[in-house]
C-alpha cells in the first residue's frame, strides 16, 4: 500500500465499502434527486397508463371488438384512471415543486429532506402495488378510480386486485401529504434574504396553493379508504346506505381539490414559460397569487357537484360554488394572456406547448360549468361527455402544461437541450391527437354512449365517433415515441446549455445547470432579490448602466 493510499484509507474508512450510484440515489437527502425520481417514477408510469389507454380504444374503434375481455376490459379503465389520478399527475406536480421550489426561494435544501425521502419511499411502494394486482389471479382492480361501495366491496368484488388498490391509494396518499409539507414548509420558513412572500416566483406560489390543498383534502382520502377497508371486512356495512353516500361525500371532498393539485402546478410552467419567451414581467402577478388562494379555498366547497343525480347534495349551493370558480380562473387565463400582449414572442417547443394549453384546457374548464349546472348535469351525468371533459381537463389541459415545463426546465436539469424538430414533431401530434380524440367523445355523450362500456353494437351510431377517436389516440402513442426518442438521443449528448438558455426571469436559472449539491455556491451565489423576477432585473439594470454610459460617452 502506497503512502497516499495508506492516508486516504485513513481519511475514509469506509471508501471502499461505498454504496453504488443507485444506493446513493434510492438513499439521497438531496430534494433535487427525490424530487427527479418522484417525477421519473410519475413519467413511466404515465406510460404504462398511455399503453391501457391505447389499448382499450384499440378496441372501441370498432363495434363488437373484444381485443379485452369485459372484465380485463374494466381492470384496464380502473387502473388506468388511478394511476393518472394518484399516481402520475398528483405526485408530477408535487414532485417538480419539490424540485424547484427551494431553487425559487433560494435555499438550500428542502426543510426536513429525510422526511421527504421517506415520502418518496411511501409513493414508490404504493406505485408498484396497484399494477401488481395484474400478477394476481383474479386480476387488477376493476372497480373504478373512484371506488364506490357497494360495487367495491367483498362482495362485488372479491380478490386481492381491490386490497392492493386500496394499499396502493393510502401509501400515495401519506407520501403525497408529507411531500406536500415539507416543500410547504420550506417555502414559509426557508427563503433567502429579500425573498417576501410577495415576491416568490408564480410556480412556488401554485405550489403554496397545491399543498394547502393537500393537507386539506387528503385526510379525506384517508378516511375514505379505511371506510372502504372496513367494508371489505363486513360486506354488510355498505347493506346501510347511509356508509355509501357517506364514502361519497368523502371521496369527493378530496375528489375535486384534487383536479386542481392536476392542474396548479403545470398552469403556473405554462405562465413561467409564456413570461419568459414574451420577454416581459409576468402581468397582474399579485392577482394571480390571490386568485391561485381563492381558488384553492373554492375547491374545497364545490365536491357535492359530483352527487347531483344521487338526491344527496344541495343542488343549488354547489351549482353556485362551482359556477363561482370562473371568477379566479378569468383572473388567471387574463393574466396569461395580458403577458403576452406587447412582447418580443419566441416560439421554441415549451412556448408552443404553453400557448395549446390555454384554449385546450379552457375547453375542459367551459365544459367544467356545464357539469356543474343540475339541469345539464343530469343529461349527462355517466355519458362520454363527461369523459371528453375530463380528458380536455387534464390530457388536453395538465399534460401539455407538463410538457412545457418538461421541455423549458430539462436543460436546467441536465445541462441539455432537447431537440427542436423532434420537439416540434411531438407538439403538432399531440394537438392533432388530443383534439381527434377527445372532441368526438362530446359527440358520443350527447348521442347517449355510456362511459365505461367494454363495447357497443353497429345499430347504437357510435362507430365513427369511436374510430376517429381511437386514430386520435394512435396519434398520441406516436408523439409519445417521438419524445421518448428526443430525450434517449439528447440525454447521449455531452451537457451543452448554458446556465440560463432561455434568459429567464427566477433564481433557479442563476445557479449552474445541473445545480450543485447545495443549490448556489461561490461560483454561482444568490443575486439580490427585489421582485419575482430578479434575473430580469437584474438584466433591466445592466442595460440602464449600459445606456447610461453609452449617453456619458456621447
Amino acid at each position: 500500500m502506497t503512502a497516499n493510499t495508506e492516508k486516504s484509507a485513513a481519511v475514509e474508512p469506509d471508501a471502499g465499502r461505498r454504496p453504488g450510484p443507485v444506493v446513493d440515489w434510492l438513499a439521497s437527502t438531496d430534494h433535487k434527486r427525490i424530487g427527479l425520481m418522484t417525477i421519473g417514477t410519475a413519467t413511466l408510469l404515465l406510460l404504462v397508463a398511455g399503453v391501457l389507454a391505447l389499448t382499450m380504444r384499440t378496441q372501441l374503434a370498432q363495434p363488437g371488438m373484444h381485443v379485452l375481455t369485459n372484465d380485463r376490459y374494466d381492470q384496464f379503465f380502473t387502473i388506468h384512471g388511478s394511476m393518472m389520478i394518484y399516481l402520475v399527475l398528483t405526485p408530477f406536480a408535487i414532485g417538480m415543486g419539490l424540485y424547484l421550489v427551494p431553487l425559487q426561494v433560494g435555499a438550500p435544501n428542502v426543510a426536513a429532506p429525510r422526511t421527504t425521502m421517506l415520502a418518496f419511499w411511501l409513493y414508490l411502494i404504493g406505485a408498484v402495488l396497484m399494477p401488481a394486482g395484474f400478477l394476481t389471479g383474479p386480476g387488477a382492480a376493476d372497480q373504478g378510480w373512484y371506488s364506490f361501495p357497494p360495487l367495491a366491496s367483498s362482495r362485488y368484488s372479491p380478490g386481492p386486485g381491490v386490497d392492493l388498490w386500496l394499499a396502493s391509494v393510502a401509501l400515495t396518499a401519506v407520501g403525497m401529504l408529507v411531500m406536500a409539507g415539507t416543500v410547504l414548509w420550506t417555502v414559509l420558513l426557508k427563503r433567502t434574504k429579500g425573498m417576501t412572500m410577495m415576491r416568490i416566483p408564480v410556480f412556488s406560489w401554485s405550489t403554496v396553493a397545491t399543498n394547502l390543498m393537500v393537507i386539506g383534502a387528503f385526510p379525506s382520502l384517508l378516511f375514505a379508504v379505511g371506510i372502504l377497508v372496513a367494508g371489505r371486512a363486513d360486506p354488510g356495512l355498505f347493506d346501510h346506505n347511509a356508509w355509501n353516500i357517506g364514502y361519497q361525500h368523502l371521496f369527493w371532498f378530496f375528489g375535486h381539490p384534487v383536479v386542481y393539485v392536476m392542474f396548479f402546478p403545470f398552469l403556473a410552467a405554462v405562465a413561467e414559460v409564456l413570461a419568459t419567451f414574451a420577454g416581459r414581467r409576468f402581468f397582474g402577478y399579485s392577482a394571480f397569487a390571490l386568485s391561485q388562494l381563492g381558488f384553492a379555498a373554492l375547491s374545497m366547497s364545490v365536491w357535492g357537484h359530483h352527487m347531483f343525480t344521487t338526491g344527496q347534495a344541495t343542488n343549488d349551493y354547489y351549482s353556485l360554488t362551482s359556477i363561482a370558480l370562473i371568477v379566479p380562473a378569468g383572473v388567471e387565463y387574463f393574466d396569461m394572456l395580458a403577458t403576452l400582449v406587447g412582447g418580443r414572442l419566441r416560439f421554441p417547443t415549451p412556448m408552443l406547448f404553453a400557448l395549446a394549453f390555454i384554449p385546450q384546457f379552457l375547453v375542459g374548464g367551459l365544459t367544467g360549468i356545464m357539469v356543474g349546472t343540475p339541469a345539464l348535469d343530469y343529461q349527462i351525468q355517466d355519458s362520454y361527455f363527461l369523459v371528453a371533459h375530463w380528458h380536455y381537463t387534464l390530457a388536453a389541459g395538465s399534460l401539455f402544461g407538463l410538457f412545457a415545463g418538461m421541455y423549458f426546465w430539462f436543460p436546467k436539469v441536465t445541462g441539455r437541450i432537447l431537440g427542436e424538430p423532434l420537439g416540434r414533431a411531438h407538439f403538432w401530434l399531440w394537438v392533432a391527437g388530443t383534439n381527434l380524440t377527445f372532441l368526438p367523445m362530446f359527440w358520443l355523450g350527447l348521442h347517449g354512449m355510456p362511459r365505461r362500456v367494454p363495447t357497443y353494437l353497429p345499430s347504437d351510431g357510435f362507430t365513427t365517433g369511436n374510430l376517429v377517436s381511437s386514430a386520435g389516440a394512435a396519434l398520441l402513442g406516436v408523439g409519445a415515441v417521438v419524445f421518448i426518442v428526443n430525450v434517449a438521443v439528447t440525454l447521449r449528448r455531452p451537457p451543452d446549455a448554458p446556465d440560463d438558455p432561455w434568459q429567464a426571469h427566477t433564481l433557479e436559472w442563476a445557479t449552474s445547470s445541473p445545480p450543485p449539491r447545495w443549490n448556489f455556491d461561490v461560483r454561482h451565489p444568490v443575486p439580490p432579490v427585489r421582485s419575482h423576477a430578479p434575473l430580469l432585473d437584474l438584466r433591466e439594470r445592466e442595460r440602464e448602466k449600459e445606456g447610461k454610459a453609452e449617453a456619458g460617452t456621447g
